[in-house]
């Protein structure tokens, strides 16, 4: 039985001008000239990857795609339709991710975690909704630190992550960099592992190292002002942002601590490193 979007070894049943036919004498697909290997022969299995052509035909390939069905893979986004968006995954079709199928708007060059389903019309597509594909992890510990990828975002409750593309875990509203985007890779810090297995993340590292990381940051920057910022710790947001790459609450948490060590003196509309 050929079975699409997966791959499978099938035996050559006959050889045409144009490729040769693989499968069986009642169910066959074909496999191109061009991927065809010179000393194939009718009788002889090959391992080939089964998808739909641009004419929505059945095609064999011995490409190996970079996803098959049943995978997460993170793929990057080659084009931009009215109906989606196309992927590429290593195959000369592009494939295709539905709107409806996408967590966010996904932008052209940027890659994102999908996982390849077969959809109502048999046809092979991507989806960004993997939250039922991920697994509850029970091989990692408090406080270890792992890498992931963000699918989701929800202001409400936080950003969506799956850990080695396989596992749930999620950074709560709270702990969320403001910056954080659907398809960045984020290492992070597990703070709880749940009863149901379920991974509570936090970009940032345990408070006392956080603070003193985050205080040489602004020490450094401060530096490049010359030794004095040109406002106080009351500035927007925004400003802090582009400055320090930081919440507003972590920099005053690290003004407060370099206040403490006297090492900046703190005015309405200024900040200046003390002289030692």
């Amino acid at each position: 039985m050929i079975k699409l979007g997966e791959r499978q070894t099938l035996k050559c049943v006959k050889k045409v001008d144009f490729g040769v036919y693989v499968g069986t004498e009642e169910e066959k697909v074909l496999l191109p000239k061009k991927q065809v290997p010179e000393t194939l022969e009718s009788g002889d299995e090959i391992d080939v990857f089964i998808y739909r052509d641009s004419s929505d035909r059945l095609i064999a390939t011995i490409n190996q795609p970079y996803i098959t069905l049943g995978e997460m893979a993170v793929l990057e986004v080659k084009g931009i339709s009215k109906i989606g968006a196309f992927l590429d995954w290593g195959l000369e079709k592009d494939l295709f991710l539905p709107f409806k199928e996408q967590t966010c708007e996904v932008v052209k060059g940027k890659s994102y975690l999908v996982y390849l389903y077969i959809d109502k019309s048999n046809r092979l597509a991507a989806t960004m909704n993997i939250h039922r594909f991920l697994e509850n992890a029970t091989k990692y510990q408090k406080d270890d630190t792992v890498t992931g990828i963000v699918y989701e975002i929800n202001k409400k409750i936080g950003a969506f992550v799956a850990i080695d593309n396989e596992y749930y875990g999620l950074i709560p509203a709270k702990e969320m960099q403001s910056d954080i985007q659907v398809g960045d890779m984020v290492n992070a810090r597990i703070t709880d592992i749940r009863e149901d297995g379920k991974i509570n993340l936090s970009p940032n590292k345990k408070a006392y190292i956080q603070i003193d990381e985050d205080a040489q940051k602004v020490l450094d920057v401060i530096k490049e002002y010359g030794g004095e910022l040109p406002y106080g710790e009351k500035a927007n947001p925004e400003i802090i942002k582009r400055d320090f790459k930081m919440s507003k609450n972590a920099f005053k948490r690290a003004l407060g601590h370099l206040y403490k060590n006297r090492e900046i003196d703190i005015q309405e509309n200024s900040i200046k490193i003390i002289s030692k």
